[in-house]
């Protein structure tokens, strides 16, 4: 793992044709877990009880998730929009196959959580597309400012923490798909070299923001 100290130095982008890159796969614990059925169990016969205290069966409302809608950097010139996303067949983040649509991990926190982190992520390149705009991730100076915006209107903002290269067989997704913890935002996209034989990128770039008070 190496990590890019901000201000970074500008790097050419190592595609010398268009590919589709890698997503990154949720840890276990991140996937929605798939519900089993069992045997019914004996209902045990009730007992005596005296004075029993009397409480509102109602119960608390459920949260109202607030998806990202779109995600911007004015300092490098992003401005992309954000789809929910699942899980692909083989494990991976779904993405759409456009790099000028960013997904959001829809099991994870969503930006009104407040604790966890909200991960964004979006192809590099494609076959059949032009190079997205996150290929500039890895130019976004230190402290930049990220605008969120959500399906309610709101907007939250976050200034740029770190963005680190990770080879993608070292990847931290357990850590960068926390749910829990102090509120981030998580940009993610492809870097490194291209091997055109696998057609994959060799890195993951990643992006951490925390939010602005």
């Amino acid at each position: 793992m190496r990590t890019i100290q901000l201000p970074l130095i500008m790097i050419a982008l190592a595609a010398a044709m268009l590919s589709g890159c890698s997503s990154p796969a949720p840890p276990a614990s991140a996937v929605p877990p798939v519900t089993a059925t069992s045997a019914p169990a004996q209902t045990a016969r009730p007992t005596a009880a005296v004075n029993v205290p009397v409480a509102a069966a109602t119960l608390a409302p459920a949260a109202v998730a607030d998806p990202p809608t779109r995600v911007s950097i004015a300092a490098i010139g992003i401005d992309v929009p954000i789809v929910p996303v699942g899980v692909e067949p083989d494990g991976l983040m779904e993405l759409d196959p456009d790099p000028a649509i960013a997904g959001w991990y829809r099991y994870g926190p969503d930006p009104s959580t407040g604790q966890g982190n909200t991960v964004i992520a979006a192809h590099i390149d494609s076959p059949d597309y032009p190079i997205g705009p996150f290929a500039s991730l890895r130019d976004v100076p230190a402290a930049s400012e990220v605008v969120l915006e959500t399906a309610s209107g709101g907007q939250l903002r976050y200034a740029v923490e770190s963005i680190t290269y990770y080879p993608k067989a070292e990847l931290p997704t357990a850590t960068l798909f926390e749910r829990s913890g102090p509120p981030a935002l998580v940009l993610i996209t492809c870097g490194g070299d291209f091997d055109s034989d696998t057609g994959h990128y060799s890195d993951n770039v990643v992006m951490i923001a925390r939010p602005i008070p």
